[in-house]
Order: C-alpha cells, then structure tokens, then sequence
C-alpha cells in the first residue's frame, strides 16, 4: 500500500510532492523493496511444501536453509530457556547469528521486512484512509513492553512457550505452509482491529514480538537520518505514513539538548518510508557512529551553489 492520504498542511495526497519531484519509483522504491523482501521470505518457505524445493525448511521460529544454514527466532528461544527447555547446538547457533543479524540493522528491521502480519496492517492502514476511517481508541505504546514482559512471565510459570500458540505472526505464517484453519480467526481479528478500532494499533501499541525486536537492535549501527532537516517544508507527510510518528520529530526538529538528526528510537522500524516520501530528500539512512552534519538544502538544478559567495 502506497499510505495515501490527505496532507494536513498542503491538502494533497501524502507523497505527492515527492512524485512529482522523483517519480512514482522513486517515492515508492523502499515500500516496493520491503514488499519484494516480505514476499520473497514468504515464497521460500513455501517453495518447500507447494512444489517440492526445499530451500528453506522450517518456519520463522526455527528454519534450516540449503541444509547448512540455522536460523532461529531469539524471542521464541528466550521464552523456551525461561520455560525450562535447553535448545540443542544448532538452535543456540541459529538465535546467535539471527540476534547478530538485527542487532547490526535494527531489530525492528524484522517487522518492516520480514513479518507477514505487517502487510495486513499496511493494508488496513491504507483501507481506513480510503474509507475515511476517523478516530481511534487509545493505547499507550508502552503497553506492548508490559504485554512482552507477560508473555515472559506466562513461560516462566507454565513451562510451555504459551504466546507461541496466539501470536499472529507464528500462527498467519505457520498458516500459510500448513493450512491457516482457526488461526483466520486471530489473523482478521488483527486486521480488523487495525482497520476500525485504532490505527496502527497492533504493530504500534500491542505487539510483544516488535517491543522485543525493538529492545535487541536498540544500539544497532543502521539508521535512519534527517540529513537535510534545513530543508524541511512541514509538509507533515514523513509523520503521515510512518509507523511509529513520534521517533521523528526529535531528530528532524532538533528537539532537546544536543539533539542530532539521527533517529534513535528503537521503536524505529527502518522501513524508509519517511525517505520515500519527502520531495525535499531530509531522510536518509546512515551510520550511527558516524552521523551526517545538518546538511543544507541542495542548491536548484542549473544553479551555481558558489553563486553569490563574493
């Protein structure tokens, strides 16, 4: 979904600006590239099942590529150990090379480009924009740490990875290679919840598996940077379509003391979609030990940017 809507501030649709100065590629290329990534995951875990080439064995818990490759999901084997189950070799070699992995790109990273259950949130983000869709019940965004924190404490004290049997995303991905059968049930639910109770409710406000993405790639390297934040025009759309409005501000206003323009909250899901839709190009993803100056505004075409220094 491209997350049109109207601007506040200049009453076109969000992103237009950015069409017309780079064209639809170019104020879409990291919302096509994620949906390339979450499609590409989905298709070769199904490669296996629909048509017999197993390239990927497993599922987002746990999964095996070309037969040499563990990977497993640091979250699922958290809770297992906290339940009392010692995971053999490959498995504590699957969570250290995924754990690796989003620590360096972002934890969140998973949620922006792996997760399934993020296309369905997208598409009843874009479906209640379209439907003209108002108001929103209110949940704290904290409340995804508390419920994180729950599902810890349930495999603690039952000795079963309990959050595993109803979390949305094992079970619409589990679903999709073995049979979805009940777990439409919780799937829509989700959807639905997006779409006419609150918006961006589950990735946003709910969502124990992103709380923890976000906990483990809290120092990642990889971020996203308002390079260019003396360009901004307050057009408002970087806060229109991102996810989780409230990590730009700080850095594209500079706000509190010492303030760069490095996004580093790791609720931050790097899905760059901020950079997409900027017609000014404020947003761009850098390296967070080695943070871009607040660069000025490009000079126009066919101007001299030495012009007018003597």
């Amino acid at each position: 979904m491209s997350g049109r809507t109207v601007s506040a501030a200049s009453g076109k649709g969000v992103g237009a600006d950015a069409v017309a100065a780079k064209g639809w590629f170019g104020a879409h290329k990291w919302l096509l590239a994620r949906r390339a990534s979450q499609l590409a995951i989905l298709a070769l875990f199904l490669l296996g099942p629909l048509a017999g080439l197993w390239i990927v064995k497993g599922n987002l818990s746990y999964s095996l590529t070309l037969g040499v490759l563990p990977l497993a999901d640091p979250y699922v084997m958290l809770q297992s150990l906290l339940a009392g189950h010692v995971p053999e070799t490959l498995g504590l070699i699957g969570v250290a090379i995924v754990a690796v992995f989003y620590f360096l790109i972002g934890g969140r990273v998973f949620c922006a480009w792996v997760c399934p259950v993020n296309m369905l949130t997208d598409l009843a983000g874009w479906l209640r924009a379209r439907l003209g869709i108002r108001g929103s019940a209110h949940i704290a965004r904290q409340t995804r740490y508390w419920l994180l924190g729950m599902t810890l404490a349930l495999a603690v004290a039952t000795g079963t990875i309990v959050w595993e049997l109803i979390n949305p995303v094992s079970m619409l991905h589990r679903g999709l290679i073995f049979g979805l059968g009940t777990a439409w049930a919780v799937v829509l639910a989700v959807f639905l919840f997006d779409l006419f109770v609150m918006s961006r409710g589950w990735c946003g406000h709910l969502c124990p598996v992103g709380a923890f993405y976000g906990l483990l790639g809290k120092w990642s390297p990889l971020r996203v940077s308002a390079t260019r934040r003396a360009a901004c025009n307050d057009c408002m759309d970087c806060f229109e379509v991102c996810p989780e409005p409230q990590v730009i501000r700080p850095a594209l206003k500079g706000e509190g003391k010492g303030v760069g323009p490095l996004i580093l909250a790791p609720s931050c899901t790097n899905c760059g979609r901020c950079i997409d839709v900027c017609a000014k190009d404020v947003f761009n993803f850098g390296l967070r030990f080695n943070p871009p100056g607040n660069r000025a505004p490009a000079a126009p075409q066919g101007e001299d940017p030495a012009a007018g220094s003597n």
